[in-house]
């Protein structure tokens, strides 16, 4: 093993000691042995940490675009080198984060596709009719309630357990990037929906929403149930967990929620992320008004 794959277990060793999410870490260890590889070839070791300059860094990017990768995708990886070299300069193993040097490659613009009211209730309204059979149809239902009426991350929905739900005050305590909690609130169609889940659960797990193997549910399974009913009522196989966090943001801001209260429920640090959801808004605000007004 070389000294930089070495270093590059090292630091996902304490990922996993300070609680970072598995996603995260599933998403910098992969990025950061592709960036080892490439200064691999057959019969190679890569340079020692210490031995990369701005040269080598720009060239592994310029190999990045080559391969088409697109904007985003080329940014999330050298974000993920920035953060690993932030570490070996803490650690004493090179002497400068060198990829902050370069510059990040600007992402285009774009909208989130968001659900409109009609279109999230009438998927919710065919879940709860039972009209797929389904082995267990209160979670499912539970689940979707949940996305769309608290507008959680799809991690922060399985990671919910049991003591982090009040159902009398119809309060979650939620646990979003960095371990981050927070208190977010929940209507009465989802309280319903948990109520009825609730009641035929038998299980000592911990987890809130259980697989059919009794352990928690993962996110992917939670991202192949939001497929399979989004495909089958509603039609739209594009849907993912991620469209319910869109829609409770931009549904709460159309029916005249302040962006801040969107912001705390959304659990963004940052009030400009929360703000796409602005112009999200008027978007859907100018297509109205070219489609309604004579003089448009």
């Amino acid at each position: 093993m070389s000294e930089l794959e070495r270093h590059i277990g090292r630091f996902v060793e304490e990922l996993k000691r300070n609680n970072a999410s598995p996603h995260t870490i599933r998403s910098y260890e992969s990025d950061l042995r592709q960036f080892s590889d490439y200064f691999s070839p057959p019969g190679t070791e890569p340079p020692a940490p210490s031995e990369f300059d701005v040269l080598k860094i720009r060239e592994w990017l310029a190999s990045l675009y080559d391969h088409k990768l697109s904007a985003v995708s080329i940014r999330r990886k050298l974000a993920a080198l920035r953060v690993f070299f932030r570490f070996l300069v803490r650690e004493g193993l090179a002497p400068m984060n060198t990829p902050r040097l370069l510059r990040t490659p600007r992402a285009p613009k774009k909208l989130p596709d968001v659900m409109s009211t009609e279109q999230a209730n009438a998927l919710l309204d065919g879940v709860a009719a039972g009209k797929l059979e389904r082995p267990h149809p209160a979670r499912d239902l539970a689940i979707l309630e949940l996305l769309y009426g608290s507008g959680l991350r799809v991690s922060e929905l399985v990671g919910l357990n049991l003591d982090d739900i009040d159902r009398a005050e119809r309060w979650l305590r939620v646990r979003g990037k960095g371990r981050k909690e927070r208190q977010v609130p929940f209507g009465g169609k989802a309280a319903d929906a948990l109520d009825r889940y609730l009641e035929g659960r038998a299980s000592r797990e911990t987890a809130l929403f259980l697989n059919h193997r009794g352990g928690r549910l993962t996110d992917r399974g939670v991202r192949g149930i939001i497929k399979l009913y989004a495909t089958l009522i509603a039609g739209d196989s594009s849907l993912h967990p991620h469209s319910f966090r869109h829609a409770f943001a931009t549904h709460l801001l159309s029916d005249g929620a302040d962006l801040r209260s969107i912001q705390e429920l959304l659990g963004h640090a940052r009030l400009s992320t929360t703000q796409k959801y602005t112009q999200v808004s008027l978007t859907d605000l100018m297509a109205t008004y070219d489609k309604a007004h004579p003089k448009a």
